[in-house]
C-alpha cells in the first residue's frame, strides 16, 4: 500500500483485524494532533542533544540502534504505538540533534536551510496530494515502492562494501555523481509522502481504523520526515563542500 515500511500492507491488515473491537476510531484531526506531538518530542530531543553534541556523539550508535529496534517493534505491533511512537520520536530527536549540530559546526546555517526545505517539501507534497495533481495510482505506488526498495538495497550494499575497505566516495564525496544520487534519493523520499497521505486518507475515510492508528500514522510520517531531512542535510553539505 505504501513504500514507507510503516505504512505497509501488513499494518493495514492488522488494523482491520482490530476494527471490530475498537470502541473509538481513528480520525484525521486526531492523526494531525498525534503527529504534531511526536514532532514536538523530536524537537525537544534535538534541542537537548544540540546543546552539548560533543558529549552525545559517544551515544550516537546506541541511540541509532535503539531507535531502529523501537521502529521495528512499532511496525510489527501497531497496537503499542501510543507508547513506542513517543519514545521513537524523542530518540530520533536526539539523533538528529547530534547530526545537525555536527553539520552546523562545519557549515553555519545549514540546519536552518535543511529544516526549511524539508517543511516546504512536506507542504508542497501535501498540496499536490490534496489537489490531486499527481493521483496515487497502483502504478505510482509500485514505482515509488520499487525506488525506495532499490535505495535501501543500494545503501545497505554500499555499507557492506565499506566494511571490506571498498571506496564508497560516490556516496560521501561532493562529486557531481554523489550530488546527483542525493537529489534522486531526496525526490524519492518526498514522493513517499503521497503514499503516506493516501494511507492515512484510507484509514480515516474508507475504513474505521482503531484509535491507536493515529499514533501509528503519526509515527509513519515522522519516519518519512526524518529520512527526508537527513537526505536534504546531506545534500546541502555536499553542495557547500564544493564552494
Amino acid at each position: 500500500m505504501a513504500s514507507n515500511p510503516v505504512f505497509n500492507e501488513g499494518a493495514f491488515e492488522r488494523a482491520q483485524q482490530n476494527m471490530r473491537s475498537a470502541t473509538q476510531v481513528m480520525t484525521l484531526q486526531g492523526t494531525i494532533n498525534k503527529t504534531f506531538l511526536l514532532l514536538f518530542l523530536c524537537v525537544v530531543g534535538g534541542m537537548l542533544a544540540w546543546k552539548n553534541y560533543m558529549a552525545w556523539i559517544a551515544y550516537l550508535t546506541p541511540i541509532s540502534l535503539g531507535a531502529l529496534v523501537i521502529a521495528f517493534i512499532t511496525c510489527f505491533r501497531p497496537k503499542i504505538s501510543p507508547f513506542t511512537a513517543p519514545v521513537y520520536a524523542f530518540a530520533e530527536g536526539l539523533l538528529l540533534g547530534i547530526i545537525s549540530a555536527a553539520y552546523n559546526a562545519r557549515f553555519q546555517g545549514i540546519v536552518f536551510n535543511a529544516v526549511a526545505i524539508t517543511l516546504l517539501v512536506f507542504f508542497f507534497m501535501l498540496f499536490i496530494y490534496r489537489m490531486r495533481i499527481i493521483p496515487v495510482t497502483k502504478k505510482l505506488r509500485l514505482g515509488i515502492t520499487s525506488a525506495t526498495a532499490a535505495i535501501a538495497v543500494f545503501y545497505i550494499g554500499s555499507w557492506l562494501l565499506s566494511l571490506f575497505g571498498v571506496n564508497i566516495s560516490y556516496l560521501t564525496s561532493a562529486s557531481p555523481l554523489s550530488i546527483g544520487i542525493s537529489v534522486v534519493v531526496c525526490a524519492v523520499a518526498a514522493f513517499n509522502f503521497l503514499l503516506d497521505f493516501d494511507f492515512i486518507d484510507q484509514m480515516t475515510g474508507r475504513f474505521a481504523a482503531p484509535k491507536f492508528m493515529e499514533w501509528y500514522a503519526g509515527f509513519g510520517l515522522v519516519v518519512t520526515l526524518v529520512w527526508l531531512y537527513i537526505e536534504i542535510l546531506n545534500l546541502l553539505g555536499k553542495m557547500q563542500s564544493r564552494k
